[in-house]
């Protein structure tokens, strides 16, 4: 039996204000409020609320057989709570079905996995997986990097967490002759299975459904499924992953995205095909095949490559820039620092650099809240300039990193004996007045 495998994926960066060189060292607040607020009210009212609803509809018709997955990241879930609550409470509502999955990933939608050390990967993974649990209930089985970003390397790392799941682009560079329509593993860990995208039905939803010009236009329900319907027999997984804005904001309403959408499970029943989960998908398949990728994949762009963010070298300039005083900004500890410098690591402030042209650079273009990359490059390096000041106000440049860390090791070893004596200090104070009574 055929199964279709829904992911959405649902991330809101925090946009910076213009931010001019002379702000730097006089102004520490970063952000476009209003843009941001007016960004996120607008596309609940178009997608994550419609949508949600629609999906809560069609889950109580078809009485529990249709199911999706989401990954959301946490800047996104941070706008949610302090503007459209509301959203929260939809989510919540479709998980309370049991079938819908939330996915792990990075906290921030950020590039960390790309770095050469892990630390900071991981501790974002953590730190989405607990506020996963705090506002839904559910623990992460199956993880989704940002932007599906995939390489051998990777896997290892994800693989090392815990996780024996990731959803990831089915590159065609990498597949070759084969089909996304398998599951498959990881190059050397056969435990760790791979769910790959199927780009082309995932785009004809994603990006062409309105398109006039398509040669398949209408695009409707029972047309789609029948394709999915006259695949190869053998061929019993169809992953469609896709943007939640899909659904209301890219394909306007007005389009009949959402009836589309409705009427999927109907004609599925008819053709015999169900839905799943990936964490279901992986309990009831068998990979067929390794999936080898020595060097990373995204599903962004025609080259399904990093290049969308690290292509050009303003984008390697800045990325460098940021993470080059990582370490020294998780050293300081400081509660306001940790939080910009975790903003600033969204994938979106280097995709705003992308100097591509053609098709590619409408997509970027499209996006961007910027007149030009170069704009987009400058503004972020000032920030970016004025949040190093803040990090060697804290701790001079001059003092080494491996001083900083043997200085704030001891400093945090003498915080846990000074806690553990108090501990002990109470215990003992307790014990005495237990005897006196």
């Amino acid at each position: 039996m055929k199964t279709i495998c829904f992911y959405f994926q649902i991330h809101q960066p925090f946009r910076l204000k213009r931010y001019r060189f002379f702000d730097i060292g006089a102004d520490h607040y970063y952000y476009d409020d209003y843009n941001n607020e007016t960004i996120i009210r607008r596309i609940a009212e178009r997608c994550y609320l419609p949508a949600n609803r629609s999906l809560l509809e069609m889950i109580q018709n078809a009485k529990g057989k249709f199911k999706v997955a989401f990954s959301i990241t946490g800047m996104a879930l941070e706008q949610f709570e302090v503007h459209v609550p509301e959203v929260i409470d939809s989510f919540r509502e479709l998980e309370k079905t049991g079938c819908v999955e939330f996915l792990a990933e990075t906290y921030a939608h950020s590039l960390t996995s790309l770095i050469d050390e892990p630390e900071e990967f991981i501790q974002q993974v953590k730190m989405h997986e607990q506020k996963i649990e705090l506002l839904f209930g559910q623990k992460t089985k199956v993880f989704r990097n940002t932007e599906l970003i995939y390489s051998d390397e990777i896997a290892s790392i994800v693989a090392s967490m815990g996780y024996d799941t990731m959803i990831t682009e089915g590159a065609k560079h990498i597949l070759g002759w084969k089909s996304p329509n398998y599951l498959y593993h990881a190059e050397g860990n056969k435990k760790f299975k791979l769910l790959l995208k199927n780009s082309k039905l995932s785009d004809d939803i994603a990006f062409r459904f309105s398109n006039y010009g398509w040669d398949q236009y209408p695009l409707t329900a029972d047309k789609y499924i029948s394709w999915i319907a006259g695949s190869p027999e053998d061929e019993q997984l169809i992953n469609l992953f896709m943007n939640y804005e899909a659904l209301g904001e890219m394909q306007r309403k007005e389009t009949g995205i959402f009836e589309f959408f409705k009427a999927l499970p109907h004609f599925a029943e008819k053709n015999g095909i169900g839905f799943s989960t990936p964490s279901e998908v992986s309990k009831k398949l068998r990979p067929i095949a390794g999936f080898s990728v020595p060097y990373p994949i995204s599903w962004a762009d025609e080259e399904r490559d990093t290049s969308a963010w690290l292509g050009n070298i303003l984008q390697k300039e800045a990325f460098e820039k940021l993470n080059s005083f990582g370490e020294r900004v998780r050293l300081v500890n400081d509660r306001s620092i940790l939080h910009d410098w975790l903003r600033l690591q969204s994938s979106d402030h280097f995709f705003y650099m992308c100097t591509k042209h053609f098709s590619d650079g409408v997509v970027h273009a499209h996006y961007s809240p910027y007149d030009s990359p170069y704009e987009a490059f400058n503004n972020y390096m000032n920030v970016l300039s004025d949040l190093i000041d803040r990090v060697n106000a804290k701790i001079p440049s001059s003092i080494e990193n491996e001083e900083l860390n043997s200085l704030m090791t001891t400093i945090w070893n003498q915080d846990e004996k000074i806690e553990s004596l108090e501990k002990e200090l109470k215990t003992l104070k307790s014990r005495k007045k237990m005897k006196e009574n």
